[in-house]
């Protein structure tokens, strides 16, 4: 008889993201879905689907302008679904029903937060809608205020909108093309642009680490997690901060018509974006080409994991910075604070960074090679598109059909996780390859 194939938790997880792509592009090639009354096309619905699933927020075509209120909800769906991740939406189904979640559920719970064991995992992901909804909730909110004096009765969908598309880490908006587009009408308005960094900020943190905060609530009794991921993404919006108002204070196309405080909140604004999250106040391509560079590295670390931002997460550059650190020391093993960080994270830590620059050249080399670009928007528009930021320098608009594929295709294995997708396709763990014993082979590096 033959056995049955059992799916392993990558492999649902990555099959659950490209069924909700899969049924998004259906939905929105409905010609109910597009303003013209007329179906959008494969390609843009594809595009459009696979972006809001992953929270990434690259676009073809505008938001407000192109998709009917229907249109607008199915994007808003996909983008809590993508942001909370599917196996949280039916860990919140069974809550309906009142029914636990199974071993294979819970296991795929830890594959889709990747959490690397599925120790209380019901009670993270519990913890992670209530995180979700209070936060988009409250943002909700404040936006609706501050939207209404502009907007009226408008305003409450455009508040509810742009709350969990900054929460999710989406970056999508329904703002129209006003000036530069996204939230550049409110580029003077501190209330917004703080309300939205929160948001953002918040949501990339990780449901993990706000879990420990209202479990644990002092810094001292934190793990050494949670204090690595704090500490890093304040570190990074700080430096992020100070380096794009000191690149771009004076520059005529971005921050120079601004007061200091005004550029003050908008690069605080920028830097927060930058790491996941899709929105803009100023115009990206008129930036600085070092101010290009650095927010390609800051997009490419991305958030924290288990949170509902991309890139290869904080705790990967710090596992593979101390790790450089502790060779250079002549240890053995990589430490941090005292701690001993098991090889297998760091080996993890090393294939995902390692697949994720590959990607990100790939994508990048495609669009050079079938797109009107420089080297610099290109390189730009692939880190975007990986770490799911969502933030164009102009190229996604005027990319070739080959191009847009390879953006689909960055954006799918950015959310999705470049090892837990090499994971999902390759042959069962455990098999006699684990069991035999090779032997040594030398190599010399360096």
């Amino acid at each position: 008889t033959k056995r049955r194939r059992v799916l392993r938790a990558p492999q649902v997880v990555t099959i659950s993201f490209a069924l909700v792509i899969l049924c998004g592009t259906l939905l929105l090639m409905l010609p109910i879905s597009s303003v013209s009354g007329e179906s959008c096309g494969w390609l843009t619905a594809l595009f459009t689907s696979t972006s809001a699933t992953c929270v990434t927020g690259l676009i073809l075509v505008d938001t407000l302008t192109a998709w009917t209120l229907f249109g607008q909800v199915v994007i808003i769906l996909l983008i809590q679904i993508g942001g909370l991740g599917f196996m949280s939406i039916i860990f919140l189904m069974a809550l309906m029903v009142k029914r636990k979640l199974s071993l294979s559920q819970r296991l795929m719970a830890a594959s889709n937060f990747n959490l690397n064991d599925m120790s209380d995992t019901a009670r993270l992901v519990r913890g992670a809608l209530a995180t979700t909804f209070t936060f988009e909730g409250v943002g909700a909110v404040i936006l609706i205020c501050c939207f209404w004096p502009k907007h009226g009765i408008n305003a409450i969908w455009k508040g509810i909108f742009t709350s969990i598309s900054a929460f999710c880490n989406a970056g999508f908006d329904i703002f129209g093309t006003e000036k530069i587009g996204s939230l550049s009408t409110y580029d003077d308005n501190p209330v917004v642009l703080l309300t939205v960094t929160t948001l953002i900020a918040c949501g990339g943190l990780g449901f993990f680490v706000w879990e420990e905060i209202k479990r644990r609530r002092r810094w001292s009794r934190l793990s050494l997690y949670s204090k690595m991921v704090i500490v890093m993404t304040l570190f990074l919006l700080a430096f992020g901060t100070a380096f794009f108002l000191l690149s771009e204070y004076d520059n005529a196309g971005t921050m120079a018509s601004m007061p200091f405080g005004q550029s003050l909140i908008n690069a605080l604004f920028q830097s927060t974006t930058l790491r996941t999250a899709g929105f803009n106040t100023i115009d990206l391509g008129a930036m600085r080409e070092s101010s290009k560079l650095w927010s390609v590295i800051l997009m490419f670390i991305g958030a924290s994991p288990g949170s509902t931002g991309g890139g290869v997460k904080i705790t990967t550059v710090v596992v593979l910075v101390m790790t450089v650190f502790s060779v250079m020391r002549g240890w053995p093993e990589t430490i941090i604070r005292s701690r001993r960080i098991d090889k297998l994270i760091v080996y993890k830590a090393l294939s995902v960074a390692t697949l994720g620059l590959l990607l990100v050249m790939l994508t990048a080399g495609t669009i050079l090679a079938t797109s009107p670009s420089t080297s610099v928007d290109a390189l730009f528009e692939a880190a975007s598109a990986f770490s799911t930021a969502g933030l164009t320098a102009g190229v996604t608009g005027v990319a070739g059909g080959f191009s847009k594929i390879m953006l689909i295709l960055a954006m799918f294995f950015g959310r999705v996780g470049p090892v837990s997708f090499a994971l999902s396709i390759s042959a069962a763990a455990g098999g006699e390859e684990k069991r035999r014993v090779l032997p040594e082979g030398q190599i010399w590096v360096g």
